[in-house]
């Protein structure tokens, strides 16, 4: 399905649109301004005041403070330091396998102490200024490491404190269940582009929710007959209008001037609840304090990274890690955010702040910033409570990043502006700028990947250090923050997979960045496409031109380094130049790695079926002509199942002849054919599609499929070692030379 662009406008009036561009103008008046300097000072100071400057603060290089000195002993005793502090992490997390409050604690003091002494150390020892070739590139690459380490700074602060609001979703419910506290609800589900089939579940989903006053709206915003005659079929409200400008933002707010529920919730095209969403939401809104509870995004595929890499149901879903890890430290000081789906909202609150922002294209965030400027609370509830669709592949998950970055950078250009506006603490406001410095780390990370072509090509030392320097300093904060990042993360990702995906985007996100700060309203809302069915690999060149182009360069980088490494120690070269040009080597190695990893990432497997498949135990009965086979399911979807029998039976005689299918535990009665047949570990494995389904029967299998609560489990990404090791296994075994075959791999869920 092709990306779509809805209408947008940043702003109503002819004042904010004059601000908007001044902005712009703004932006590049300073560039101009900045680059005029420099020519400026280069013209009127020459080239040897210049050089003058550069040595001068070399001098102050040469001469740091004694406590930045390595203490004068054998290099095996500078070690002392990496291995104490790992060590007593590796206590601090033996003891406490979950973060807790302690603990974490602990473990991030002891992350901001070693991080703020390595930040002494390169800003103090280890600029090279020698001349301005080499200051320029040393300078450089301390600001890109430095934007990096503030917004990593920035999350540790967040760690101080974690919130998990199980028990007090415990007590609300109470009410809810009892029927003392039953508000009325308007459930919201917009949709643009996205197939019938995708919003046939979704609705149904939100139909079979455990509450009795609530009403459904379908919100259509591209005027399709389908989309009616949907809404006419299941029973649900259908609401659409003439235009789409503000797009998201509009539609939603279109559709508050024409309801009156007392609490919003919002689901996305693709979202569906399980049975108790409102149950555990709904009694938070006891206290009139809350304007919007957010829920955790769960979902019922693998990402295409993970897909791609053949590591499904083994890598957490990047979309779940955000919010397993970042909102839950977040929450405790009014920071955690509106994500765009499965929040419930209260509709005095949002009609307060004049409905949802239509300011930038990130509605979701920039609303729940202005209830909290207008002292609302905005909570969040760390609970799997809905699934819906990843990204699946990988133009659909650039489409989205995109998305997300330029709504989220919009923040400078606009009134809601997390950094100025009125009414928000100031971990409010910190969160907020580490949101921006978030997305603008990308022109951090093509820096890193460039400047192993400085050591090669150019003969500069960005870092000027020798080996005891970086044993000392450098050594204790790279092992501590690897050895420690897992558990921070509450074991949702891997500092080497989580490279990964930051790799394969980096060079749209840096230009898009950049475009944005200048233009940032120039592009409309481009809707992430869905229900995508593909059945051959593709190779997504786009993407993959500037990883490719790095990938030779590197190469040649390498060679030349190694080449350059092994002559100074044949001839006695410096320590410091010998130091600088195997740091280069090293360097190029592992952007090498990572690079072969992601081009292989950007082959995109096949996905056969546009049903999801859930690997779902249930008691079955096949009636075949007069007999009656009993086996278990292997995995399920809408459209069909696979069957392990252990009877022996000619199977094989009944392709594509009709049968009837039970399974037990839901006495749901299914009409269906016989597609396919194997043996396997002595089972005959039969694959059955489902055929002239009636609505009330597929209500019963979204519900069984989708709404059972509890079913969505968390998934704990492999700890560092083991995903550096599935890495490499599968760099050298890539699966489109080992696993041509289309396979469905199915979704582990709970059985409950």
């Amino acid at each position: 399905m092709s990306e779509s662009n809805f209408s947008y406008k940043p702003s109503k009036t002819p004042f904010d649109k004059r601000v908007n561009r001044l902005h712009a103008v703004t932006l590049v008046l300073f560039g101009i301004i900045f680059v005029s300097a420099i020519v400026v000072v280069a013209w009127f100071a020459g080239e040897d005041r210049i050089s003058q400057v550069f040595a001068l603060i070399h001098d102050w290089q040469m001469y740091p403070p004694m406590w930045l000195e390595v203490p004068i002993t054998q290099n095996k005793y500078l070690l002392l330091p990496t291995i104490g502090l790992l060590l007593a992490v590796f206590v601090v997390m033996k003891i406490s396998p979950q973060p807790r409050i302690w603990s974490q604690r602990l473990v991030v003091i002891i992350l901001i102490i070693v991080t703020l002494r390595y930040v002494l150390w390169r800003s103090l020892s280890t600029l090279n200024l020698i001349d301005p070739l080499n200051g320029v590139f040393s300078l450089g690459l301390f600001f890109a490491e430095m934007l990096v380490i503030v917004n990593n700074i920035i999350q540790l602060l967040f760690m101080f404190d974690i919130k998990e609001r199980h028990e007090e979703a415990n007590a609300k419910s109470l009410a809810v269940v009892r029927g003392s506290f039953l508000p009325s609800v308007d459930i919201f589900i917009p949709t643009y582009n996205e197939p019938v089939f995708i919003l046939r579940r979704s609705i149904i989903g939100c139909q079979a929710l455990d509450y009795a006053n609530k009403k459904i709206y379908l919100l259509d915003d591209n005027n399709r007959p389908e989309m009616k005659y949907l809404a006419e079929e299941l029973g649900c409200y259908y609401i659409t209008r003439p235009d789409n400008s503000y797009a998201k933002a509009g539609n939603l707010n279109n559709a508050i001037a024409q309801t009156h529920g007392e609490l919003i919730v919002i689901f996305d095209a693709d979202f569906v609840p399980t049975k108790n969403f409102l149950t555990r939401t709904v009694g938070f809104f006891q206290d009139k304090k809350i304007g919007l509870i957010q829920t955790q995004q769960s979902f019922y595929n693998s990402d295409p990274i993970a897909r791609n890499l053949g590591l499904e149901n083994i890598v957490t879903p990047e979309g779940e890690v955000f919010h397993r890890h970042i909102q839950t430290s977040r929450d405790p000081s009014g920071s955690a955010i509106c994500s765009g789906t499965s929040f419930v909202v209260r509709r005095s609150a949002l009609e307060e702040i004049g409905g949802f922002v239509t300011e930038s294209l990130s509605e979701d965030y920039f609303t729940g910033i202005r209830l909290s400027a207008q002292g609302y609370r905005l909570i969040y509830l760390n609970e799997k409570l809905s699934a819906g669709l990843a990204p699946e592949n990988i133009p659909a998950y650039a489409t989205q990043r995109l998305r997300w970055q330029q709504g989220t950078v919009q923040a400078l250009f606009i009134k809601t502006n997390p950094l100025k506006i009125p009414g928000l603490n100031f971990m409010q406001r910190l969160a907020g700028l580490g949101g921006v410095l978030y997305w603008c780390s990308n022109l951090s990370r093509i820096y890193f990947l460039l400047i192993p072509l400085a050591y090669s090509f150019f003969d500069v030392i960005p870092i000027r250090s020798n080996p005891a320097e970086l044993i000392f300093f450098l050594l204790p904060y790279y092992l501590l923050n690897i050895a420690t990042f897992s558990w921070l993360n509450y074991r949702s990702c891997s500092i080497f997979i989580s490279d990964i995906y930051s790799l394969i985007i980096c060079f749209p996100l840096a230009m898009n960045f950049i475009q944005v700060m200048i233009f940032p309203f120039a592009k409309g809302f481009k809707v992430t496409p869905k229900g995508i069915v593909n059945n051959r690999y593709s190779f997504n060149w786009n993407l993959a031109l500037p990883l490719i182009i790095l990938f030779v360069v590197n190469a040649v980088t390498f060679w030349r380094s190694l080449n350059i490494c092994i002559y100074q120690a044949c001839y006695y070269a410096t320590v410091s130049q010998f130091t600088g040009i195997s740091l280069g080597w090293l360097w190029s190695i592992y952007n090498l790695v990572l690079i072969s990893i992601t081009l292989l990432i950007l082959l995109d497997a096949p996905k056969a079926d546009m049903y999801e498949w859930f690997d779902l135990r249930r008691v079955t009965q096949l009636k075949i002509g007069e007999d009656n086979l009993w086996g278990v399911t292997k995995m399920i979807s809408e459209g069909g199942a696979e069957i392990a029998i252990a009877q022996k039976f000619p199977v094989h005689l009944f392709l594509h002849q009709p049968i009837d299918i039970k399974i037990v535990e839901e006495n749901l009665q299914l009409a269906g054919e016989i597609v396919s047949t194997a043996i396997k570990d002595d089972f005959l494995i039969v694959r059955v599609r489902f055929q002239s389904v009636s609505l009330n029967q597929y209500r019963r299998l979204v519900e069984m499929l989708f709404c059972r609560p509890g079913q969505w489990k968390h998934q704990n990404t492999p700890g560092e070692l083991y995903s550096l090791f599935l890495l490499l296994k599968i760099l050298l075994k890539p699966r489109i030379l080992f696993d041509k075959k289309i396979q469905i791999t199915p979704m582990k869920v709970s059985n409950v």
